[in-house]
This record gives structure tokens, C-alpha cells and sequence, in this order.
């Protein structure tokens, strides 16, 4: 990796090198599709400390504030002609000088007067700081609530008026499509184009979208696209490879990307982080007509399987296992069927895959059935992956459980995971509320850093004692009484679960109950933004499962602020702690008012799945007491085993990295590279 060269800040950027700043766009230096090469992350990232930015971030950027003041001051005001004219001016020397911080700093106040002028919002201090962030390659930790949004299009703008394509990527299509509707008249204001690419769209408008100046996109549907294009490009990444393709009389392959020079991850620790533990695998299908059979066979054996006596599941690595006494008896019971049940190797791993999909994989919390197909829910965001498929069989098998249509087999074409390919941008940088927990790792396989961002306002959240019941009904009572409680005062009550199920549950709750309620699943992805827009008025009680978390902006009515703002109930944790931290940032947003509480119970999912029995035996008799103490002694308890669970989760996404690198290096041996 190139050397970086010197910025304002004090802090090492990934990727900011000689050759990123002195052209970092398509073009002669960097070929037609600029892309990083595979090498190891900077030592110098990979050991820095995030104190240091705490003490030398903000306090560094604070001389520079005087500056773009200035600079704001004298074009407020201004005639739209004369700004047209500055706007044109500082477009041509970014042109010729990308990357250069002095004009950055020029085009930051000219971009925060134009927003003024066509959104009607100017950027305030911390999100200029968190704009600066972002511009010099860094993960900008601005508290919830406080426009990460608007604060993006500093750096988007500047680097895209510079010729430098940028990609705006992050959760899901609905923040991408709503994101790039709301700054959509800022860039067009500095005469910049702006395109989207959401699941379902077909190739030619991909590459229409990611022509433009800035595109929003998702982390999916971006890396999708970059495997496609290196199918179509061949099997190496080699410019010189490229150029001499060039002289072949045929056409050239025609691709959608224009490479990875930039780019801006929302919701980074979700992105980089979350969905990091599943590879990349661009597929064909394969005919699977005389399978089907083969399915409810094995689903078939697998029923007369006792369990922990012919068979094991680990839960926490989601895996079956066969005991000795298992296999035999197994052979046994499939010696009739003939055919492929005769050898152990696959009679023993179709079962396995009919073991987990029995017991492990759970309608409406892994999965939907919807229009007769199957939608696997993600865990982390609670909406459907409608693309996404479960590998070896298992899709399969689960379709042939709930009498679903069989799709068709995946035939690897090419694989690639989150680690290798965001590293393979020129310039990377993001956004969260909730780097933190995870800055060590962003560091050491990214190599960006984590900045915090001060807050604009203090925040007036109030926090209630957590309580844990120790069983699901008393669970749900306690949270149908409270969330009543807060209604009858005329606040706005959002309640937040972990699985479609337990949010269905609660609702059918609350209509035993006879107050209407509002219920946000996978189920109800299609009336999101209406449900969402409602989630503020005064006595409203909205369930909802992850999908109301990340970049999730709750509008809360005057009337409702006044009562006390919107209260948060968390009725199940998260794997991680930082996913319920997104839900509890809903509420108290930009110095409103607000409150939060932990209602919980040992029969969830969470506890059942990392708590030891034992322990979970002492917590139930802890949780008899009425002392607010012992709550919060529970909630320490969960928050460890999150911990723990956080820690498994992290040496996946360690072996998954190492995996697709042996990957590699095996490829390169026959002069592949993917």
C-alpha cells in the first residue's frame, strides 16, 4: 500500500496515499477501474489508539472552525449568480487537485450555504467536524439522531466535485432510496448527478446509477455487482492484463462498476462489522427436478432420530452432529431406501441438513414463507434478504419442510468476503453511532480509525431500572402494562424485539388488551414509511423487530415532546450490545426528551441460547426480588454473555477473512485470483 501523504488531521487515514490524492478517480494513472490492491493493513493503523483520537480529534479540528466561519460568512447572502460562479471556480481546482485539504476546507462552507438554500438545513459544528471525518478516511462516531445523513454530503459533495465517483453505501434499500431523495436537490444544486441501486433493478440501469457522480447503494447490492463485473473481466485483476484485452477483436465486456474509489459506509459497524461473518458467493442455479425426493427422505429419517441420544445440536454454531450410536442406527433405517442412502458420506450429511433445518432454522424468526417461497430474515437489521440463500442443501431442505417449491441448486461462480473487498477501495470511510465496542477490529482488518463526535446538544434521555422476569409470560404482561401506562399519559411508546415472532406475539398482546397498536416486521416491509411516520404521536405503541433501529428517524409530534417524548422498551436483547444501543437511540434524539427500559426474561432467545443452565437457575431465583439491584445485576450478566457472544462472533469473521486469503493463494496457483 502506498505511503499517505500529510493532511490536516493528526490522525493515520487508510488509503490516503500519493497516488489516491494525486488522481484517485478513472484515468490514466489508475486505469479504468482504480481499485486497491490486496496487501496487508498499515502497522500504523493497526496499533493506533483510539483515546488519541478522543483527545486530539475534535480539539484539533476546532482552529479550523474559524476558518470556514469565515468563509460561510462571507457567502451568506450571497447572489445566486456569484455563488453559481464559486461553486464552478473551486470545481475546476478541485478537479486538478483532488484531495487537497485546503480546498476541502473552501468547498465545506460552500456546500453547508447551498444545503440552506435547497434543503432548508445548514450543517452546525459537529457535523462539520464529522464531515471532515469522513473526507480524510476515517469512521466518524456521531451520536444518534444527530443527521449523519445530511453531515455525508460534506465529504460525498467535495470528493464528487473533485471527478472522484463516490458510493454512498449502507443498511438496506430504504435508507439508500430515502437517503439519496432527501440530499437529492443539494447535489443537484452543485451540479452533481445521483443515483440509486436497490435489489430488483436490471443491469443497465445499475450502470446508468453508478455513472453518476454519487450513487446510494447497499453494501450487498455493491459487492454483487463488483463480483459480476469480475466475472465478466476474467480471472485476474492485473491492468496489465486489461490493457492487452484491449487489442482483442472481440467486444470488451460491458461493466457496471466504474471501480472502488470512494466510498461512505452508513451504519459502518453493521456493515463492516455485522455482516462480515457470511461470504460473498455469486451463483448460478442447477437443476434440482430429481432432489426433491431425496429431501423429504432424509427429512423423513431425521424424524426418527432421538435427540442427544442419536444425534447433537449446537445451538451457539448452529451445527448437528451424529453420535456412533446415530450413524449406525441411521444405516440402519435408510438400508431399505437404496440408491445414495448406501454410502454413509452422504446419507450422514443429508440428514445433518435435515437436523438443523428441523431444529435450528425456526419459521419467523430465521425465516418467512411468503408467496410459497422462503425469505431468510437477517438478524441484525429484521428485514428479508430476498436474493439471499442458504448453501449445501439446506435452502432446500427447509423449502421441502414447509412444503414450498424447490429452488434450484447454487454452482459457485465466484466468492469474495466483506473484509477483502471494502479493503479494496482507494479511499474508505463511514459513519455510526456505535463504533466503539468494535474500533480494535475496524483498525486492524480495514485499517480506518474511529473519531467520536462530540454531541450538538446534551442529551436529556432518562434511563429505568432494568427488570428481568423469569418467564416469557410475565415478560409480555409487564411490557403490555407499561407500555398502556405510558399511552394514558399521551406518550408515544416504540417497543423493540429480537425475532417477527415475538413482535406478532406482543401485538396479538396488546389486541387481547383492546388497544390498537402498530406492528413493524418483515411481514410489513411494504407500509414501513407510514408506520414509521406514525411511531411519534402522542399514545401510539409501535412494535417492531430490528427494522426500526438503524437510520430509523422518529418523528416525534409537539404534543408527545411535551409529555415526556418517545419511550423505548427493549422486550428482548440483542447478540450484541450495540444493536440494542441503535434501538435505545430512537428516543431523547437532538436534545429532545425522552426515556428508555430493559424488560426482559430468561425464557428469550438470547438467554436459552449462550446462558448456562446453571446460571440461568440462579438468575430465576435473583429475579424474584423486587430490588431494583437485582436487576441491574441481570442485565450485567446479559451483557457478558453478549460479550462472549461478540467474541465468537469475531473469530468467525477472523477465520472467514484467513479462509477466503488460503482461498486466494490456492486460485493463484492455477492464475486465478477469485
Amino acid at each position: 500500500m502506498a505511503p499517505r501523504s500529510e493532511t490536516a488531521l493528526p490522525y493515520p487515514a487508510r488509503g490516503v496515499g500519493m497516488a489516491t490524492n494525486a488522481f484517485g478517480r478513472p484515468g490514466l494513472a489508475l486505469g479504468t477501474y482504480p481499485e486497491q490492491d490486496d496487501a496487508p493493513i498499515p502497522g500504523a493503523s493497526r496499533a493506533f489508539s483510539w483515546a488519541g483520537h478522543k483527545r486530539s480529534g475534535w480539539q484539533a479540528f476546532r482552529p479550523h472552525l474559524a476558518k470556514l466561519h469565515a468563509l460561510a460568512a462571507r457567502l451568506d447572502g450571497l447572489p445566486q449568480e456569484l455563488l453559481d460562479l464559486e461553486l464552478a471556480g473551486l470545481r475546476l481546482r478541485l478537479t486538478a487537485a483532488p484531495w487537497d485539504p485546503t480546498l476541502a476546507l473552501e468547498a465545506f462552507p460552500l456546500i453547508r450555504e447551498l444545503s440552506g438554500r435547497t434543503l432548508g438545513m445548514r450543517h452546525h459544528d459537529v457535523q462539520l467536524f464529522g464531515g471532515w471525518s469522513i473526507y480524510n478516511g476515517t469512521i466518524a462516531e456521531m451520536h444518534t439522531g444527530e443527521g449523519k445523513t445530511l453531515t455525508a454530503t460534506l465529504a460525498a459533495g467535495t470528493a464528487a466535485l473533485s471527478g472522484i465517483p463516490v458510493h454512498v453505501i449502507t443498511a438496506n434499500d430504504y435508507l439508500a432510496a430515502r437517503d439519496a431523495q432527501l440530499m437529492g436537490p443539494l447535489y443537484s444544486a452543485m451540479g452533481l448527478t445521483v443515483g440509486v441501486v436497490v435489489e430488483g433493478m436490471p443491469s443497465t440501469a445499475r450502470r446508468e446509477a453508478y455513472r453518476c457522480n454519487i450513487t446510494y447503494t447497499t453494501n450487498k447490492q455493491v459487492a454483487f455487482d463488483y463480483l459480476r463485473d469480475r466475472v465478466s473481466r476474467g480471472p485476474t485483476r492485473s491492468r496489465l492484463r486489461r490493457a492487452l484485452s484491449k487489442l482483442d477483436a472481440r467486444e470488451p465486456p460491458a461493466l457496471v462498476l466504474r471501480g472502488l474509489s470512494f466510498a461512505i459506509i452508513d451504519e459502518a459497524d453493521s456493515v463492516l462489522i455485522d455482516e462480515a461473518r457470511t461470504p460473498l458467493i455469486l451463483s448460478q442455479g442447477t437443476d434440482t427436478a430429481d432432489e426433491q425426493g431425496r429431501y423429504h427422505e432424509a427429512l423423513e429419517l431425521a424424524a426418527r432420530l432421538r435427540r442427544d441420544v442419536d444425534f447433537t445440536i449446537a445451538s451457539r454454531d448452529r451445527q448437528a452432529g451424529l453420535t456412533a450410536e446415530g450413524q449406525a442406527r441411521l444405516a440402519e433405517l435408510a438400508r431399505p431406501l437404496g440408491g445414495i442412502w448406501g454410502g454413509a458420506r452422504w446419507r450422514e450429511t443429508l440428514v445433518c441438513q435435515a437436523l438443523l433445518a428441523e431444529h435450528l432454522f425456526i419459521r419467523d424468526r430465521d425465516y418467512l414463507v411468503q408467496d410459497g417461497t422462503i425469505k431468510i430474515i437477517d438478524g441484525t437489521t429484521g428485514r428479508t434478504m430476498a436474493d439471499r440463500s442458504w448453501e449445501r442443501g439446506l435452502q432446500q431442505m427447509v423449502e421441502t419442510k414447509e412444503g414450498c417449491a424447490l429452488s434450484d441448486n447454487k454452482e459457485t461462480l465466484a466468492r469474495i468476503s466483506y473484509q477483502r473487498f471494502f479493503r479494496r477501495y482507494l479511499r474508505l470511510a463511514g459513519m455510526t453511532g456505535t463504533a466503539q465496542e468494535v474500533r480494535r477490529e475496524l483498525a486492524s482488518v480495514y485499517g480506518v480509525t474511529v473519531v467520536p463526535v462530540p454531541p450538538h446538544q446534551p442529551s436529556l434521555r432518562v434511563v429505568r431500572p432494568p427488570r428481568t422476569y423469569r418467564t416469557l409470560d410475565a415478560k409480555i404482561d409487564a411490557v403490555v402494562a407499561s407500555a398502556i401506562a405510558e399511552r394514558t399519559n399521551d406518550r408515544p411508546v416504540l417497543i423493540g424485539t429480537r425475532t417477527v415472532e415475538m413482535s406478532d406475539t406482543l401485538g396479538r398482546a396488546f389486541e387481547r388488551a383492546g388497544v390498537p397498536t402498530q406492528v413493524l416486521n418483515a411481514r410489513q416491509d411494504q407500509a414501513e414509511a407510514d408506520i414509521i411516520a406514525a411511531a411519534g404521536q402522542a399514545g401510539t405503541i409501535t412494535v417492531a423487530t430490528n427494522m426500526a433501529g438503524r437510520g430509523t428517524d422518529i418523528n416525534v409530534s409537539h404534543g408527545a415532546k411535551a409529555a415526556g417524548g418517545l419511550h423505548v422498551i427493549v422486550a428482548e436483547h440483542n447478540d450484541a450490545a450495540r444493536i440494542d444501543r441503535q434501538l435505545i437511540g430512537r428516543t431523547a434524539r437532538q436534545g429532545d426528551p425522552g426515556s428508555y427500559q430493559f424488560l426482559c426474561s430468561l425464557e428469550d432467545d438470547l438467554p436459552r441460547s449462550v446462558v448456562p443452565l446453571i446460571v440461568r437457575r440462579g438468575l430465576a431465583r435473583l429475579s424474584r426480588s423486587e430490588n431494583p439491584v437485582y436487576g441491574r445485576l441481570l442485565s450485567r450478566f446479559v451483557r457478558f454473555f453478549q460479550w462472549r457472544l461478540e467474541c465468537r462472533h469475531r473469530r468467525a469473521r477472523k477465520e472467514l477473512d484467513a479462509q477466503d486469503e488460503r482461498l486466494t493463494d490456492s486460485l493463484a496457483f492455477t492464475g486465478q485470483r477469485e
